[in-house]
């Protein structure tokens, strides 16, 4: 039997994750889409699929309701750290196994601001239906909310979790003393994905220049983790390393909280470690389709979760994409690569973007092109720097932080300029129909070079 294409595979991962969407109606849609490549194993896996992924679905939303209300007095699980809403914070509690969401805005629940995921709180309260806006939080497991009444304490939790939790906070520290507030919470969301202190314009800068993507933690975080311990990694017998680079990638993506876009390329990075081990190599393109069906599979609500969707679409653009242009665009490789890269990544998240969020700032490529390659050091280097940093005396921690400090300001006074510039919506289809008459006219008249390496 012929191996499944990269094609065939994403036809695969497009019927997983349709039939999460859409149900027992998708099966006859995924027969058919199977038979059209004329293949009978690639019409059973997407038929197998399919019937999973509808199956999944339904259980996934039958289960997004609660079968406990009522009050309750005892330990609960803080399953995410807290996020600023409105004037206060939202805590999501783990109780008898259902979520719940909290909102504290002070007083004597402000213990729990201070809490992180994996911690235990010792309280009491009354757990309700969820509002009307309830399909949001279903899409993070939550099924209600909890009312306190008191909040007694917060302990620490497992020993896996306190391990991360020192991490975090001590590289949180290392960023404090030696930045500003903002740099400060800039600077752990670019390393950690830990952005809840953000200030609501820089958020707003970041979205609007296009950049929002470098405080979501995704595959170049992950690469780079893979880089800082390769040194390590390479003295180890094959199935070693495979073991402990598994590991390695498991408990950053815990670290980093297990968001969507970290859980896309953690797969991706364990699968590749997989097949290096066994001899088989795999292209970006495979190992994206393959990541999605076994995520999909395992947590449907990452069907309706856009940040899911946005680092999907960019993997494709940057492994699909970009190689077509950087072997057909002029000029140095280096440049080549950087603009192929930037386009790529935007053909790949323009779809979910504007469905979402009604817009693809057009200033992301000039913005993406002098800020990733500085956000990519601060990655690189800020993990451990912030955990020197974190252990050291202010002087020295300053004088170790010092590289990550300009990163960071660099990168916010790049999205703070880049969301200035940003034309208005209605002129932004011009400026990008412009961009690609421009890119068109670029590689229809140049000659095909050997596509370099492009990374995902």
């Amino acid at each position: 039997m012929r191996q499944a294409t990269d094609v065939d595979l994403l036809l695969v991962a497009a019927c997983a994750s349709m039939a999460v969407w859409l149900g027992w109606a998708m099966v006859p849609a995924a027969l058919a889409v199977g038979a059209m490549r004329r293949r009978p194993a690639v019409t059973a896996l997407c038929l197998a699929v399919a019937l999973a992924g509808a199956a999944d679905g339904r259980h996934a939303w039958s289960h997004a309701v609660p079968r406990h209300l009522g009050g309750y007095a005892g330990r609960a699980l803080v399953v995410s750290d807290p996020s600023a809403v409105r004037n206060g914070s939202r805590v999501t509690l783990e109780i008898a196994g259902e979520r719940f969401d909290t909102f504290v805005t002070g007083g004597r629940f402000a213990v729990l601001t201070s809490a992180a995921a994996g911690d235990l709180a010792w309280m009491s309260g009354t757990r309700v239906p969820l509002g009307a806006n309830r399909r949001r939080s279903q899409e993070r497991h939550v099924v209600g909310r909890v009312r306190l009444d008191s909040v007694v304490e917060v302990t620490a939790g497992s020993a896996f979790a306190r391990a991360g939790n020192r991490v975090r906070r001590t590289v949180r520290r290392a960023g404090e003393v030696s930045m500003s507030a903002t740099d400060a919470a800039l600077f752990t969301g670019l390393v950690l994905g830990d952005d809840g202190r953000e200030p609501g314009w820089l958020v707003d800068d970041f979205r609007a220049s296009g950049l929002s993507h470098l405080t979501a933690v995704s595959g170049q975080n992950v690469a780079f983790v893979l880089a800082a311990a390769a040194p390590f990694l390479r003295r180890l017998r094959p199935w070693w390393r495979w073991a402990a680079t598994v590991g390695l990638v498991g408990w950053f993506m815990a670290l980093t909280r297990f968001e969507p876009s970290v859980l896309r390329a953690g797969v991706m990075a364990m699968l590749a470690a997989t097949g290096f081990v066994l001899g088989r190599s795999a292209s970006p393109v495979r190992l994206v389709a393959v990541a999605v069906v076994l995520l999909v599979l395992v947590d449907p609500m990452l069907v309706w979760t856009v940040g899911f969707w946005l680092s999907v679409g960019a993997t494709l653009g940057v492994s699909g994409v970009s190689p077509w242009l950087a072997s057909r665009l002029p000029g140095p490789t280096w440049l080549r690569t950087a603009v192929a890269v930037t386009l790529g990544a935007q053909v790949g998240v323009a779809l979910p973007s504007v469905l979402v969020f009604h817009r693809l700032p057009v200033v992301s490529v000039p913005a993406n092109l002098v800020a990733v390659p500085v956000a990519g050091l601060v990655m690189l280097g800020g993990l451990p720097a912030g955990i020197l940093g974190g252990v050291s005396p202010v002087p020295v921690a300053r004088v170790v932080m010092w590289p990550a400090a300009v990163g960071t300001r660099w990168v916010a006074t790049v999205a703070r300029l880049a969301a200035r510039l940003e034309p208005g919506v209605r002129w932004e289809l011009v400026a990008w129909t412009g961009i690609i008459v421009v890119i068109a006219l670029l590689c229809s008249g140049g000659s095909r070079r050997t596509a370099p390496d492009v990374p995902f």
